[in-house]
């Protein structure tokens, strides 16, 4: 579960920093929430395996959205000239 937190906000992190930075409706305020719930929807058919539970799907679904939160505010920061 941890290892899942971890990485799906690493990777959505930098997804938004390096590859939505000319994407305006990313910086919008409902975009993490838009993107948790969609990595949470995508994520639930797969606790159906042994492994991941609808407690890892939900942890996965938080870290991408606070991935995403994240790398806005890193692109806001940049923007300002704040590095």
């Amino acid at each position: 579960m941890i290892a899942a937190g971890a990485g799906g906000y690493a990777a959505t992190r930098n997804f938004v920093t390096n590859r939505l930075r000319y994407v305006d409706s990313v910086k919008r305020p409902a975009a993490p929430l838009v993107a948790a719930g969609l990595a949470t929807a995508l994520t639930l058919p797969l606790a159906i395996l042994p492994i991941i539970t609808v407690g890892t799907a939900m942890v996965f679904g938080g870290a991408v959205g606070m991935g995403t939160f994240a790398g806005v505010q890193a692109l806001r920061k940049e923007d300002s000239g704040l590095r």
